[in-house]
């Protein structure tokens, strides 16, 4: 049930400060007849310079107190990927989340907390919770409003467990396939990340409605574009090519009015986004009039001047730039300290503190935190329940891209057929997740509960049907009718994730394949990857090829369309390489695809 008592305490005290503050405002400050710009502006006009300083301040849950969020006015906490409760259990997770957020409101004016995860495919942070094919796979589907229910599941999982900001969606425009994040990204041209941006609708549904949560457009902007495919690199490109591939997703996710932005690690020429007044204020606040608030990614002040640990001087940058919140996860102290005495020495003016505030108190307003602060529990059965898996289930049978099928020698038949399974990736939770799943980087394993594409494939099957599984492709002979071989990458996140060198399947995978091919058996490749891999070598060697991508933990969803359940109707979403020498490759660049952006092929009806 929703705690009701509570929010009438806070709507009291909130009360209490309106009255105590009177209805005057700052200077210059236009608040009409709108209520949420009135109560922000009270407010502000009853905080001290060190309560304004702690709204812009969010700390790292495993770094702070309950009694250090009270003592210093922290005005937002954030789980780290893999950073959770013990037990990583939903109801944990609301415990853990409600302490903080009582915390909070032990304060002189009861602001309450806004809390951020990583919720980017999924509430992915959450043993048990449904995990949703990664972006690469979504812009796959080409179906926006398909992404729109994913956001609105996402949203109930993570509300019934307290938190109501989530640092999604992704809306790179990633043109090279070595960058570690190429998964994240809806495809390689603007349209697509513009096109899926509802995700942020299905996120935010009615801001301060039901099961709403924040969404964050990230990363502001162009890190997708930079030189090598390099991981907080730099976007060596005109402002002409910066706005008309990276800018166009950020412009549709603040007409949609998404709350809030993060700025990029990467540099744009050689200057760092978080140092970038021009993009930041300019022309992410002025041009196209984003009235959220700017969030800093984790440490990211650290990065302005190359060195480790943040200066007095890379936090003013920052500051006066245009970011608003700071993600400093463990330093957080020493952040408030510093930027105390950069306002106390006239560095950063106050209007900009109090500009800060104003965006984040409107948001935590607007989305309901003041009458609602507390995990609605309401929603915590909905963590992984059947109807979301469901959707998770769709969502990956819509994600097959078919590449190949010689002899159509796809669809499987579901009755009476002999089917051998191998590779590391056919039986393995963690592996089709991929990164940012449990942890951050995500590990093979058991890591969540889900069905595999092994288990899928064997659900799936019907009568008459016999599925042999051998991990590493042993055993397989000329009395099976056809071999599926599941490989790919091993979980990855970020820079980690980075391949500048080769991009070719490891030598596991090849040896499992090469098994396979030697029984004479017809062999299917199940791909399961972040992006394309160096594969043309090979492909001659295989009868069918189906890019799986990331598919979360619903494998049935895979098992669907080998057996034919549903027919592949899923495009490529980047450009397919002939070669990892050719990255990068993006449409109408002249360079001749292994498989073109667009390509998918589908089956015969029967």
């Amino acid at each position: 049930m929703r705690r009701t008592r509570p929010s009438r305490v806070l709507t009291l005290a909130l009360s209490s400060v309106l009255a105590f503050s009177g209805t005057t405002v700052a200077a210059g400050a236009d608040t009409g007849r709108d209520p949420v710009k009135r109560r922000v502006e009270a407010l502000l006009r009853s905080m001290t310079l060190d309560e304004k300083i702690g709204q812009m301040t969010q700390a790292e849950r495993a770094n702070i107190t309950n009694e250090e969020v009270t003592r210093y006015r922290v005005g937002s906490i954030l789980s780290g990927g893999g950073s959770t409760p013990t037990p990583n259990t939903p109801q944990a997770w609301a415990d853990m989340y409600d302490g903080f957020q009582r915390a909070a409101l032990a304060t002189p004016k009861r602001i309450p907390l806004v809390y951020g995860v990583d919720a980017v495919h999924g509430h992915n942070n959450v043993v048990g919770a449904t995990i949703f094919p990664h972006n690469i796979g979504l812009g796959a589907t080409r179906d926006p409003r398909l992404v729109q229910r994913i956001g609105r599941a996402t949203a109930e999982e993570v509300v019934g467990t307290g938190p109501t900001w989530s640092f999604a969606p992704c809306l790179c425009v990633a043109r090279n396939d070595r960058w570690g994040r190429t998964y994240e990204s809806f495809g390689e041209i603007p349209e697509l990340p513009t096109r899926m941006s509802t995700v942020i609708t299905g996120l935010q549904g009615r801001p301060g409605g039901p099961a709403s949560v924040m969404a964050t457009a990230k990363h502001y902007v162009g890190d997708g574009g930079t030189t090598g495919g390099k991981d907080q690199g730099d976007t060596q490109v005109s402002e002409a090519e910066l706005r008309r591939i990276h800018l166009p997703p950020y412009r549709e996710a603040v007409r949609r009015g998404v709350g809030s932005v993060m700025a990029s690690f990467s540099s744009w020429n050689g200057l760092k986004l978080h140092a970038h007044k021009y993009l930041i204020t300019d022309v992410l606040k002025r041009e196209l009039r984003f009235d959220g608030f700017v969030v800093s990614d984790w440490n990211g002040i650290d990065q302005i001047d190359g060195q480790p640990g943040f200066t007095a001087e890379e936090v003013r940058t920052a500051v006066n730039a245009g970011i608003d919140m700071f993600m400093v996860p463990q330093e957080w102290r020493r952040f408030i300290e510093t930027l105390r005495a950069e306002v106390q020495a006239g560095r950063v003016p106050m209007a900009r503190i109090d500009d800060a505030n104003r965006r984040i108190l409107t948001k935590k307003i607007q989305f309901g935190l003041f009458e609602r602060p507390f995990a609605d529990r309401r929603y915590l059965g909905t963590v992984g329940n059947a109807e979301h898996r469901a959707l998770a289930r769709e969502a990956v049978a819509r994600s097959q891209v078919l590449l190949k099928n010689d002899r159509n020698v796809l669809p499987l038949d579901r009755r009476n057929n002999k089917i051998f399974v191998a590779g590391k990736s056919a039986d393995d939770i963690g592996i089709q997740s991929g990164g940012w799943t449990i942890t951050w980087q995500g590990s093979p394993g058991n890591i969540t509960p889900g069905t595999t594409i092994l288990q899928g494939i064997r659900q799936t099957a019907g009568r008459g049907t016999t599925v042999t599984y051998s991990k590493d492709g042993t055993g397989v002979d000329r009395s099976y009718k056809a071999a599926v071989a599941v490989v790919g990458e091993l979980p990855y996140a970020e820079f980690e994730g980075d391949r500048p060198g080769s991009m070719g399947l490891d030598a596991t995978d090849l040896a499992t394949l090469e098994r396979l091919r030697a029984s004479g058996v017809p062999v299917i490749v199940v791909l399961v990857s972040g992006r394309p891999l160096d594969i043309a070598a090979e492909l001659p060697k295989w009868n069918a090829l189906v890019a799986s991508w990331l598919p979360g933990t619903e494998g049935r969803g895979v098992a669907d369309v080998l057996f034919g359940v549903t027919r592949p109707t899923g495009k490529l979403p980047v450009t397919w390489m002939r070669g990892a020498d050719q990255q990068p490759i993006n449409v109408g660049d002249g360079k001749k695809p292994l498989f073109p952006f667009g390509y998918g092929l589908t089956y015969r009806r029967r």
